[in-house]
């Protein structure tokens, strides 16, 4: 009955057989969760909250070890050496998140850009869900440091410029010249020079050895100014308090969920930076876009009700009330179906064969998307409300396991 569930996690669009496979064996096994075992039962819990297939597997392999450990036929010398592999990654990635947090404290975002929020940790979070393999190490310095310049001009366009500053900051953005933000506060060029002298500097230095730094300065650069102006359009809608249609809506939030910046990253950084996955990458492609809307999507349901209080812009749900004219239940019914047709997208991608397309690209498409169902899993947006994330953080990059 378990697996059955487990492979349900696995279906695609038109497998209707699957889909009442999926909804019967939840019931059931929610139906006898108090006949189990406490070990099995709590095992069962664990996979009807997040299923194997919607997991990080660092974070299900931690988890697993202590009830492996329970069975009386364990192979001890196994369970310490999958304990001591956790270890020695796990303060890979300390050493990692410890590099990022000097860079930032360096470069005084704190005290410079003081509306900004501090997830430097959280930020880091993201990036080892991604990909956590030791051979990644320099990509995850890199997107540590981009995804806090990002943290810095999200909160710029979203709580602190104006809508004429805005514009302005967009324009520098695309043209990369800060003369056009010369006459605004300090804090517009503070997240300006965050990727122009801090991000880029460290890019070059790690990719001149290779002479790589052309490929990697050209792309990155043309993947930020498209999610400025992506920022800039929800500014517009805020400041004009339009609300889009839901189907507009999408089209924007694909580049506002910030992923399709976020792997441009992954493959520039890596072996695989051919012109090929480069026009790839930039031609929204299927996994991409399923990934980027899912995490839009999300984090909204997660986000409306507070963002709402204050004023910003419409989101995915008010869009989607007003397109289809329906109540707000409904258009959380509605999205959150959404959400589920975007895993099958990634299901489908995952399944068929792509052989111009470097199997850890297509792993980073779906471990982000596993991260995005733990952080705003039932609703909650552990990402603003960070201590909803502690234990995971924790988990993953703080305690070692007890040998």
């Amino acid at each position: 009955m378990w697996s059955l569930y487990e492979a349900a996690q696995l279906r695609v669009h038109g497998e209707d057989i699957l889909e009442e496979a999926h909804e019967f064996t939840y019931n059931k096994l929610k139906s006898i969760i108090n006949q189990l075992s406490p070990s099995l039962a709590d095992q069962i819990n664990q996979s009807l909250g997040l299923p194997l297939h919607k997991t990080f597997s660092r974070i299900r392999a931690r988890s697993y070890m202590s009830f492996y450990k329970e069975n009386p036929s364990h192979d001890k010398v196994l369970l310490a050496l999958a304990k001591l592999d956790f270890n020695m990654l796990q303060s890979l990635h300390q050493k990692e998140i410890g590099n990022i947090t000097r860079w930032c404290k360096n470069a005084g975002f704190a005290t410079k850009v003081t509306y900004a929020r501090d997830r430097v940790v959280e930020l880091f979070f993201w990036v080892v869900c991604i990909s956590s393999e030791s051979k990644y190490s320099t990509w995850r310095l890199i997107l540590g440091k981009l995804l806090e310049c990002i943290c810095l001009l999200d909160d710029t366009y979203d709580v602190f410029g104006t809508f004429e500053e805005l514009q302005l900051l967009t324009e520098a953005i695309k043209r990369w010249d800060i003369n056009y933000i010369a006459s605004l506060p300090e804090c517009f060029t503070v997240v300006f020079n965050a990727f122009v002298e801090e991000l880029f500097v460290d890019i070059v230095s790690l990719t001149t050895e290779s002479g790589r730094s052309s490929l990697v300065l050209e792309n990155v650069k043309q993947a930020i100014s498209t999610l400025a102006q992506a920022f800039l359009i929800e500014a517009k809608w805020c400041h004009e308090q339009h609300i889009p249609t839901y189907d507009e809506y999408k089209v924007n939030g694909v580049q506002t969920s910030t992923y399709p910046l976020m792997l441009t990253t992954f493959i520039v950084m890596q072996d695989f930076a051919t012109k090929e996955m480069l026009d790839w990458n930039f031609s929204n492609p299927k996994i991409i876009n399923a990934v980027s809307l899912m995490i839009r999507l999300a984090n909204d349901l997660s986000s409306h009700k507070v963002e709402q209080e204050r004023k910003h812009v419409a989101s995915a749900v008010e869009c989607c009330m007003k397109q289809y004219g329906i109540s707000q239940e409904e258009a959380y019914s509605f999205i959150s179906k959404e959400i589920s047709d975007c895993w099958k997208d990634i299901n489908e991608e995952c399944l068929n064969s792509h052989d111009n397309i470097p199997k850890p690209v297509i792993n980073c498409n779906l471990n982000l998307a596993r991260a995005s169902e733990l952080v705003y899993e039932n609703f909650e947006d552990k990402y603003t409300n960070n201590e909803l994330l502690k234990d995971h953080v924790a988990a993953l990059l703080l305690d070692p396991i007890i040998i």
